[in-house]
């Protein structure tokens, strides 16, 4: 298929088997839907058609856009470069918060008025100066065939793949998945079974064995995102309990960002997240060891910058997405006492800022 052609109806996938009484199970993430002919998964974007799970949205997405790429966020990775980000529609998990609804809850195939092959967009991609492409705004792993055909033509012109993904997906894909990624931001939603099963209709244990195999089987350089919700996931004896583990099991490097929630889709009855939680939190994951901890959808300067764990030097100040000092030498450590910085650095921070430009590729006519 040519760069210019329109997407297809739907493509075949992988990871599916036939049940004894003829329905068709998706094997890609833990919910394991079984589908008879003509269904279509939770995740809206995957159904069965001809005896098989195919998928319904490649090739199609809800907008593409150049992000600073602390937008995702990542402050460990290229920092100050542009990032193209897209996203397609649907999503495996169910939560009530979702502050991206819009587009991972939609259930309507309109929603999806861009298009672009894999081809189209590593092209567009290095057209402007992007060092990297993340698959976002819907959980990419619903749409991975697509996503890992973008990889391949990107890497092929040096540009990263970034995922931002709730880590909801089976060991087999997962393996597969991952092997075209280069970077990723994990949202850790919260710390208990309780809060997947009840707010998101997924389990915990599922995204805990994702970051196990990103740390322990693959280099992908990854950060972990939570949005803090009042009264459901932010009490400080939660946060002291995920920070614990993220050390003991992850390591003391891996960086978190607590965000801050605003209400939303099914939850808007909640008041947003106070500063000063998110401030309280930042504080009990340092204590308990994480060197790289931040704050998110808040203006606080500190709390969002990078300092080192040695000395304590600011290494790089973030206001929102606008970076301004930068203390890292040309090794990627503190120019102050050496101390090296984990993640991805170059020799000078990019100049991309806080823009945010939308990006026209083909539009669909459906």
């Amino acid at each position: 298929m040519n760069s210019t052609s329109q997407p297809p109806a739907h493509v075949a996938t992988r990871y599916w088997h036939t049940l004894d009484d003829g329905r068709i199970q998706c094997d890609v993430c833990p919910r394991a839907c079984k589908l008879h002919e003509g269904q279509q998964g939770l995740c809206f974007v995957r159904s069965c058609h001809e005896q098989k799970i195919v998928l319904n949205t490649y090739g199609r997405s809800s907008g593409f856009c150049i992000d600073p790429i602390e937008k995702k966020p990542l402050n460990h990775y290229l920092p100050g470069t542009p990032v193209l980000s897209f996203g397609t529609a649907g999503c495996n998990l169910a939560c009530k918060f979702c502050q991206n609804w819009d587009m991972s809850k939609s259930r309507e195939i309109d929603s999806l008025a861009d298009s672009a092959m894999p081809e189209q967009l590593s092209a567009k991609a290095s057209q402007m100066g992007c060092r990297s492409i993340a698959y976002t705004y819907n959980d990419p792993v619903i749409f991975m065939e697509y996503a890992i055909d973008v990889a391949k033509e990107c890497r092929k012109h040096n540009i990263k793949n970034i995922a931002v993904t709730a880590g909801y997906i089976c060991p087999e894909p997962r393996k597969e998945f991952f092997a075209h990624m280069d970077a990723a931001n994990i949202d850790l939603k919260g710390f208990t079974e309780g809060f997947y099963y009840r707010l998101c209709g997924g389990h915990l244990k599922d995204v805990l064995d994702t970051l196990l195999y990103l740390k322990h089987e693959t280099d992908v350089w990854f950060e972990l995102t939570t949005l803090l919700i009042p009264d459901q996931n932010d009490s400080s004896a939660e946060i002291e309990t995920m920070s614990k583990w993220i050390v003991d099991n992850l390591g003391d490097e891996v960086p978190i960002h607590f965000t801050a929630f605003h209400p939303d889709w099914k939850m808007r009855n909640i008041p947003p997240t106070p500063a000063a939680t998110l401030t309280d939190a930042r504080d009990i994951a340092i204590a308990n060891g994480v060197r790289y901890a931040y704050t998110g959808n808040v203006h606080d300067n500190i709390g969002s910058s990078t300092y080192c764990h040695h000395c304590h030097q600011r290494l790089i100040e973030r206001d929102w997405y606008q970076l301004g000092e930068w203390n890292l030498d040309s090794h990627q450590c503190c120019n102050q006492c050496g101390a090296h910085l984990p993640g991805l650095f170059e020799t000078q921070p990019g100049t991309w800022g806080a823009k945010r430009e939308a990006v026209i590729l083909n539009p669909l006519s459906i």
